[in-house]
């Protein structure tokens, strides 16, 4: 530890100790129960996801002196189930001259009990430069992490001047992993020319790279290409990225900035195709996804539930606080698409389960942290016992829910649309703090399954073939006791759980 991390960490401490919202949330109704968030500060991209001896290990993008961001570190969530995750503290700190405007994000690699942790070390020069073209370096680096959590010294891998040429100084996120005894690392890149691609490289040694091939569209398809992740899932090659720079066309590409994976047809390293490029998720907030493959043989997800750069915003900046992940999700590959589905073991977060038929008008009271599965399968059954007239009918074919006054969920047959929309409830608020309304096409509306905790929601309809993502702030300054869930149309089979850590 030089004298530098000694400052750092000295002064990490004593933001994360002064803030009195730390671990226990007292007086914030914002705090959340089962979704990771930052002990103070900023929280962005999931780093390092693994699992170590057992143990899972969520890295993260860490701003513990600014809730709006500030100097990045990595920080540390440690869990053995998934589901109860315990914070340790700062692991990476911008420490080092290649690194010393922020421990960017990366990835881990595990092998004879240790984590390789690769990341993108920011620099930024002094002087009159864009840093998009000139002035930025972005490094690539190497921390290595016993399975006791202890992390030796780090090692500087690659730098600007190794890139190819026709490259701007915006190439970052390395993500490693071992495939048929060699290693491959994959960078996201911009090029000179605005166009968004992958360098793919590999290694006998996990230090030396070699640059094997450069992934792209054909057509441009976005200025930047961030988080690149390869993985193989149910045989098929899968190359997630998150682009930015890709203009809206109708209801896709909604956001400011996408996050979604191609199908890769050929050899990675040669001659190949990256197919259609679908959305992970449609919501608000969701970016920069990173999985992993767990001792089990699981392919899990976790994204970061914000956004970078929009129009919308998180009151509890005002907390000192901002962000936080998804659920552990896994992926199963189907018919050319991935679904996505949390974890099982949230399972056992369980309490108090009721089952009910919904068929009509219906308004219900809910725990702040949630569970909701309505199952639209049993419609025909349902309608019947409610009646066959022509009225009942139109109403098995149409979805909408109201979520504490503001918050529409709304499914139409007719135009084979799911939309997530935010609006000014009857008393004049809106708790999506500038959130307005996100759509998917969906020929059917099979089941959707509902996760709420206090000021986050995850919705994934049919299995979990289409996900939306958001945050959301119900009685703004107050201590939320409960949510409000009111049917407003639609039939099925409704479950709800309390969730309880």
């Amino acid at each position: 530890m030089n004298a530098l991390t000694r400052e750092l960490r000295m002064f990490s401490d004593a933001i994360e100790q002064k803030n009195p919202e730390k671990n226990t949330g007292a007086g914030d109704p914002w705090r959340l129960s089962y979704h990771v968030m930052p002990p103070v500060g900023w929280l962005n991209d999931p780093n390092g996801l693994c699992q170590l001896g057992g143990v899972y290990h969520l890295f993260f993008q860490y701003s513990p002196s600014n809730p709006c961001g500030a100097l990045k570190y990595w920080g540390h969530y440690v869990s053995t189930d998934l589901i109860s995750w315990e914070y340790t503290g700062i692991a990476l700190y911008p420490d080092m001259p290649y690194d010393c405007h922020g421990v960017y994000s990366g990835s881990a690699l595990v092998e004879n009990d240790k984590a390789y942790l690769y990341y993108t070390g920011n620099v930024k020069l002094s002087g009159d430069y864009d840093y998009i073209y000139n002035g930025r370096e972005g490094n690539t680096a190497l921390a290595v992490m016993d399975k006791d959590g202890t992390i030796s010294e780090k090692t500087l891998l690659l730098k600007n001047t190794d890139y190819p040429k026709h490259l701007s100084c915006h190439v970052r996120d390395p993500k490693v992993w071992k495939e048929n005894g060699r290693y491959y690392m994959v960078l996201g890149a911009r090029t000179l020319e605005d166009k968004g691609c992958v360098l793919v490289y590999d290694s006998d040694d996990k230090y030396s790279w070699t640059l094997e091939n450069i992934l792209e569209k054909e057509k441009p398809f976005g200025y930047m290409w961030e988080c690149p992740d390869m993985f193989v899932l149910d045989g098929a090659h899968i190359l997630g990225f998150s682009p930015q720079g890709v203009d809206q066309e109708g209801i896709n590409y909604a956001n400011i900035y996408q996050s979604g994976y191609c199908v890769l047809e050929g050899d990675f390293t040669g001659a190949c195709e990256l197919k259609t490029f679908f959305e992970y998720d449609r919501g608000f907030d969701f970016y920069a996804p990173q999985t992993f493959e767990d001792v089990s043989g699981r392919r899990i997800l976790i994204g970061w539930m914000g956004m970078a750069d929009c129009d919308y915003a998180n009151p509890t900046v005002a907390h000192g606080w901002q962000h936080c992940m998804t659920v552990p999700r896994e992926l199963r590959f189907k018919d050319g698409r991935i679904y996505q589905t949390p974890v099982q073991e949230l399972e056992k977060l369980r309490q108090s389960g009721q089952t009910v038929n919904v068929k009509k008008a219906l308004t219900i009271k809910v725990n702040p942290a949630s569970e909701l599965y309505m199952d639209f399968g049993k419609v025909t059954e349902i309608c019947k016992e409610a009646g066959t007239d022509a009225d009942v009918k139109p109403s098995c074919e149409a979805m909408k829910m109201v979520i504490d006054g503001s918050l529409i969920l709304s499914y139409n047959s007719s135009e084979q649309s799911f939309t997530m929309a935010f609006e000014d409830d009857p008393n004049g608020g809106n708790i999506g703090y500038g959130r307005t309304s996100r759509k998917v096409s969906l020929e059917r509306l099979k089941n959707m399954r509902i996760l709420l905790d206090t000021s986050a929601i995850e919705v994934y309809l049919n299995d979990g073939l289409e996900v939306f993502s958001s945050r959301m702030y119900p009685q703004a300054g107050q201590t939320l006791s409960a949510h409000t869930v009111a049917f407003v149309d639609g039939r099925g089979e409704l479950t709800v759980w309390k969730l309880e850590l």
